[in-house]
């Protein structure tokens, strides 16, 4: 294994031709796909990795200076993408690595034949004739309840984010993976992912994107996809879920796989 894939923890599963990349958002890590996974590995090689900063990556390889931006990503998934000598893949990133997926793919368009983009957001923030869903008042309190306590920060935020009870299944695993951050680091990347504005990028993006969304997202307004569906550069198409919440997949398996399926394997059609 090399260097880079030993730092994200990369595994490479199942033995199609066709190459699948999984990435994951704020929060979370590679086990954020388990009820994807099963459904793929007949069909796709797929490959699965962790964000630097995530609880499961070491901290010493956390470059503050690196991650200050959503370009250190791109370029860590760029890196990937090479040392496992992948030359073309569909690409499914959930919420920020939407983002660092279509970042990607303007500097590399011949490495991503699709972007499946999962509560994807290119700004956070509301602005002039932007509807974002946060004001930076509500950013700063964030901030601040990150800084003063993380751990409690985490057990409110777990189930306002995935839309349920904290007795719920997908409640306690975000808090697990939520809890495994170093709270210094889930900080920075918080402010990095919700400090953002990726509306500039849209137009550069030429691959295809499969836009999916949750009708009702803490994180990602619904009109939010639709604001990505009219900016994007190349063809896109917008789907909707029933489901509930900012981390579907873990949330609403049965609603989300068969949609993701469908995108998967569907081309936008022309």
């Amino acid at each position: 294994m090399g260097i880079v894939e030993d730092a994200h923890n990369v595994k490479v599963l199942g033995s199609g031709e066709r190459v699948i990349v999984l990435a994951h958002g704020f929060g979370t890590d590679q086990s954020l796909w388990k009820h994807l996974v099963p459904h793929l590995v007949d069909e796709y090689r797929v490959v699965l990795y962790d964000n630097m900063g995530a609880g499961t990556t070491n901290p010493d390889y956390f470059d503050f200076d690196r991650y200050s931006t959503l370009e250190g990503y791109s370029y860590d998934l760029l890196a990937i993408l090479e040392e496992l000598r992948i030359d073309s893949c569909i690409f499914v990133g959930h919420s920020v690595s939407a983002m660092v997926g279509a970042i990607a793919s303007i500097t590399r368009p011949d490495l991503f034949t699709k972007l499946i983009m999962i509560s994807g957001s290119p700004r956070y923030l509301n602005d002039v004739d932007y509807y974002g869903g946060f004001e930076q008042e509500d950013l700063d309190q964030l901030f601040e309840a990150m800084r003063a306590n993380y751990k409690a920060w985490a057990s409110g935020f777990a189930p306002l984010c995935v839309g349920g009870d904290m007795e719920s299944v997908a409640v306690q695993e975000f808090s697990r993976t939520l809890f495994n951050m170093r709270p210094d680091i889930a900080l920075s990347v918080a402010q990095i992912i919700f400090q953002s504005d990726m509306r500039h990028i849209l137009g550069l993006v030429t691959a295809p994107c499969h836009i999916i969304q949750s009708m009702k997202d803490l994180a990602v307004p619904v009109v939010v996809s639709e604001y990505l569906h009219q900016h994007l550069g190349g063809h896109s198409i917008v789907e909707v879920m029933s489901s509930d919440g900012h981390l579907p997949q873990l949330s609403s398996p049965e609603i989300v796989n068969p949609v993701l399926l469908r995108h998967i394997r569907h081309d936008i059609a022309l």
